[in-house]
């Protein structure tokens, strides 16, 4: 059967954080629910639905910034305690709204992540991990990369207390009081953790993540070590995953996977006899997803998935139906129930058009007075700038409370603006002189209107960093703008991974001398994405990077007054050799750069090279042909006469010339990539070859693998 969900808007409270809307239990089965909600402002709301009217149950007065928001309450009762996180201070309601509890952890960071099971307290600052029972210290660790959620495996059902904790390197760390008991690679930054079935599935030990690439997986966490059951490939390039639930919206008696996504999309994922998910419903929404739940609000006996936006918006999708069948008298009720609410939505209307026109006179009093103070209006962004694996591209996505009028990309560096499908903003490029004002890319987004969401994509080319701005100015008076920058690094296109083949030719380059291991792995922050900020623990810390267009690798190996750098790639060791020794000038820090360079290791980068450079020249080659083949279709009446190739190159003719728009810009970075591999070559052997690369540029427009390796073998 289909699952069909109409649409409702419930309310709008201020912007919220992800994880931060939950529904309270319901008095019977089926019943309507409470909805309790925090957000940006230090607001606690909880309401519920009357007669199609949100009715505030409670409302607590401003405060800090609400980063998350937990139900709990003793084991195996219902859970409609609600806990909140505020900075480092933890803050427990009632239902009713009543505090009863207030606890101060003093963590010197403010709290991101926090998990509730009876008296167990969870929580997580961007390193740091506490456990606390009945608000007293009981464990602790320090990560070595960013924490982005906390949970803890159901301890009623295991009779074991088993903290996970998602970080940025693409790890979940499985703990036993304050020790990591094992690590577990998942293929993306996970941002979310959820108990599967809401309890844990069958053995108690089963854990849903999503990461920020759009991945979802199921892993079960015993004691000795994980079972990964099963992972879910983004193939449709969505958002990342933000929010997790599992309520049974399809109505066959087992709980279905809510999946919300970063893009604004909903997703309900059902299983199959397999225990496979199968996506059965999806919906985009114009902003992400910070919350998701399963349940009943609107009306009794109509399930639906409740979802809360960025901007603060409470939205159902429910499974009552818009148009209700109705005898002679319910048609009347219906109609003056539409009636009334249209009424009170104009008067309501009217008034927040007098409070506009009031606060307007009141701004321009106060800005006007001898003693105004600059009054520049504020507003909240949500930014993400994230390496894409699948294409070796940037993704800049920035989400505004209120809409967007504009947003100019300024950059300081050569970086490339790729088309993206969902963007429906106008772009304009004006002239930059790079060489009078370091500017390389100037453009401006002109955005439809009610466009809250912004997502651009942008190339980088590695050996050339710099910063990237965006000037945000949404629709709002009077005129205000955010600069956000973003840090274009020299080896850009490569992503942290786990494992690399030490059995690669490499090229190795090391640095010796009197620094700290703070400012060595300062270093390394500057030159490579994806690694954490603080130095991690350790005297010695090792590093593994994939470039996500090549496929050439990275390793670094670093402590203080010693760092080892080894590739496959020459060029990625020129790169690091020459912003290395600039850092450490910088600093006036004393260097001895040594090198080792593996002749075979240039081969095989051209041969990891070759299939891209093949495929991109036979796809000229196929475009080339397209024309003459329609007209011999034309001609003949129909393409039975034509070999296989050519039939098929006729039936992927669009897809082809798609393609083959983005194809320079794709033969220009092979054609750099090769020409800096020959320059970086020769190099490090004191030659200068640059009057040559013309010559190379020849042998690469009549391509031939055996030709250029001989070339580079000859030059």
């Amino acid at each position: 059967m289909d699952v069909i969900l109409n649409r409702m808007d419930y309310l709008q409270v201020g912007v919220t954080s992800q994880k931060t809307m939950k529904l309270l239990p319901a008095s019977r089965h089926r019943a309507t629910q409470k909805v309790v909600i925090g957000d940006h402002d230090g607001v606690v709301m909880c309401f519920g639905m009357k007669k199609g009217e949100a009715v505030a149950v409670f409302k607590t007065l401003p405060g800090q910034k609400i980063a998350r928001l937990e139900l709990g309450g003793v084991l195996s009762t219902p859970q409609e305690k609600i806990f909140i996180a505020a900075a480092s201070e933890i803050r427990g309601f009632t239902k009713r709204g009543k505090q009863f509890l207030s606890f101060e952890t003093n963590l010197t960071e403010s709290i991101k992540a926090m998990h509730i099971s009876g008296s167990d307290l969870f929580l997580s600052a961007s390193y740091i991990y506490n456990h606390y029972c009945d608000c007293k210290d009981q464990h602790y660790y320090l990560s070595g990369d960013k924490i982005n959620d906390v949970i803890c495996l159901p301890v009623e059902r295991l009779s074991r207390i088993t903290p996970v904790l998602a970080c940025q390197d693409r790890v979940l760390r499985v703990l036993q009081g304050s020790d990591v008991m094992y690590e577990i690679e998942v293929p993306g930054p996970p941002t979310v953790l959820a108990l599967h079935n809401g309890n844990g599935g069958d053995s108690g030990e089963d854990l849903l993540f999503g990461t920020s690439d759009g991945k979802l997986g199921l892993i079960q966490i015993t004691t000795s070590k994980p079972v990964h059951k099963w992972e879910i490939q983004n193939e449709k390039k969505r958002g990342g995953i933000l929010c997790i639930d599992s309520f049974d919206i399809v109505g066959d008696g087992v709980k279905d996977l809510l999946v919300g996504r970063d893009d604004g999309m909903v997703e309900v994922y059902s299983f199959d006899n397999t225990n496979e998910p199968a996506l059965r419903f999806d919906q985009m929404l114009s902003e992400s997803i910070t919350s998701i739940q399963g349940g009943c609000v609107g009306k009794d006996s109509y399930d639906e998935i409740v979802v809360s936006t960025y901007s603060g918006w409470v939205t159902g999708l429910t499974t009552e139906p818009i148009h209700k069948e109705s005898g002679p008298g319910e048609e009347l009720k219906i109609n003056q129930e539409m009636q009334n609410k249209i009424s009170s939505l104009k008067n309501e209307l009217e008034h927040l058009q007098y409070k506009v026109l009031q606060e307007r006179e009141n701004y321009q009093q106060s800005s006007q007075s001898s003693k105004a103070k600059s009054a520049v209006p504020s507003f909240s962004i949500n930014d993400k700038f994230t390496l894409n694996k699948d294409d070796a591209s940037y993704s800049l996505i920035l989400e505004v409370q209120t809409s967007i009028d504009n947003v100019l990309i300024q950059s300081d560096v050569p970086v490339f603006l790729l088309d993206v499908d969902k963007n429906s903003a106008v772009v304009s490029f004006s002239s930059c002189d790079s060489e009078l004002n370091d500017n390389f890319l100037l453009a401006t987004y002109r955005c439809q209107a009610n466009t809250t969401r912004l997502e651009l994509k942008i190339r980088s080319i590695e050996g050339q960093y710099g910063t990237l701005q965006a000037y945000v100015t949404p629709r709002i008076q009077p005129k205000a703008c955010q600069v956000r920058q973003y840090h274009i690094k020299p080896l850009s296109l490569h992503q942290r991974t786990h494992f690399i083949d030490h059995d690669r030719p490499m090229n190795t380059l090391t640095l010796t001398g009197q620094f700290s291991f703070a400012e060595v792995h300062s270093w390394v922050v500057f030159c490579l994405p994806e690694v954490p900020e603080k130095p991690p623990a350790g005297e010695c810390v090792t590093f593994y990077f994939q470039n996500t267009f090549l496929d050439t690798q990275l390793e670094s190996i670093y402590r203080k007054g010693e760092g080892i750098f080894k590739s496959d790639n020459i060029s990625t060791i020129s790169i690091l050799k020459d912003v290395l020794s600039k850092e450490a000038t910088k600093r006036k820090i004393n260097l001895n750069i040594s090198y080792e360079i593996n002749e075979i290791s240039v081969k095989h980068t051209l041969k990891l090279i070759h299939p891209k450079l093949e495929y991109q020249l036979l796809l000229a080659k196929k475009v080339q042909l397209i024309d003459a083949l329609k007209e011999l279709q034309v001609h003949e009446g129909n393409t039975n006469f034509l070999i296989p190739e050519y039939r098929c190159i006729l039936e992927e003719a669009d897809h082809l010339q798609e393609e083959y728009k983005k194809q320079p810009a794709h033969l220009e970075r092979l054609y750099g990539m090769i020409t800096d591999l020959f320059i970086d070559k020769f190099k490090f052997k004191g030659t200068n070859v640059k009057t040559k690369v013309p010559l190379l540029l020849e042998i690469l427009d009549s391509y031939d693998q055996n030709a250029l390796i001989s070339f580079f073998d000859a030059a």
